[in-house]
This record gives structure tokens, C-alpha cells and sequence, in this order.
């Protein structure tokens, strides 16, 4: 079963189970994933659809930390709880040790010498580490390994 099955599957069980935190965030996902096959013209696979529930994660993130900060706590909740659904969806996420070894398996495998290949290392890792590890980090991580 795809992702998306999975997520159309989530949504019809929440409206039984009369959820409404899970099916309002799940259609808030469906209609992103919508109008990203409708402004693109493709069909979506796994991945484009971790992409879509990485960036709902980054925007809940930063909007529980802009409503923490404005003491907003009510609102704050109400993104947390969003988050927990969206979370779901996630693959586990790697440990360092992993994703080190991985920075380090790409590096030999494109022949990285230095920081100017970074792009090549970054482009390979992005398919492997999809949604399993902070590209930020792994950035940071790459840019220390081709530095040395």
C-alpha cells in the first residue's frame, strides 16, 4: 500500500471514529498533496509525498515557536497535536552513527575531494535519507567530512 493509500485509508477511519483533530489535519495533507499533483501534473510517489509532510512538519514547528513566544499557548496545542498526526506518516528516523556512516559511504562513492563536490554528495544522500534525517545537519556533517 502507497502512502497515499495510506493516508486516504487514515482520513475514512478518523471520519468513522469521529476524530476531528486527525481528519482536519489529514485533509489539510490531502489538499496540499491535491494541489501539488494539479500544479505539476504528476502522479505522486512516496517521496514527493514525504516531501509534502516534511514541510507541514517544518510549518507546524516553526508556528508552535511563534505562538510559544507570543503566549499563544492555545494555539500552540493545536499545532502540537497536528504535528503528532503528521508525525505518523514519518519513516524512523536515522541515528548519527548512521547518518555519519552514510555521509561517509557517499563521500567515496562520488569521489568527493573537497567542499567545491558538495553538491554531488548532497544530491546522492537526499535520495537515500528522505525523510529519515535532518538535511540540515547532514549538510553540516558533509561539509566536515570534505573539509578534513
Amino acid at each position: 500500500m502507497s502512502l497515499k493509500e495510506q493516508i486516504t485509508d487514515d482520513m475514512k477511519a478518523a471520519m468513522r471514529a469521529k476524530e476531528s483533530v486527525k481528519l482536519g489535519t489529514i485533509r489539510l495533507l490531502t489538499a496540499a498533496m491535491k494541489q501539488k499533483e494539479v500544479d505539476e501534473r504528476v502522479e505522486l510517489d512516496d517521496g514527493m509525498v514525504l516531501a509534502i509532510i516534511e514541510k507541514m512538519l517544518k510549518q507546524r514547528k516553526d508556528s508552535i515557536t511563534q505562538f510559544e513566544a507570543g503566549g499563544r499557548q492555545d494555539l500552540a496545542d493545536i499545532e502540537k497535536a497536528e504535528l503528532a498526526v503528521l508525525s505518523v506518516y514519518m519513516p524512523a528516523a536515522m541515528s548519527d552513527e548512521e547518518v555519519q556512516a552514510a555521509v561517509a559511504a557517499a563521500v567515496t562513492e562520488t569521489g568527493a575531494a573537497g567542499p567545491q563536490d558538495m553538491r554531488k554528495v548532497i544530491d546522492v544522500l537526499k535520495a537515500k535519507l528522505a525523510g529519515r534525517a535532518d538535511m540540515g545537519k547532514v549538510s553540516g556533517l558533509v561539509k566536515a567530512a570534505l573539509s578534513k
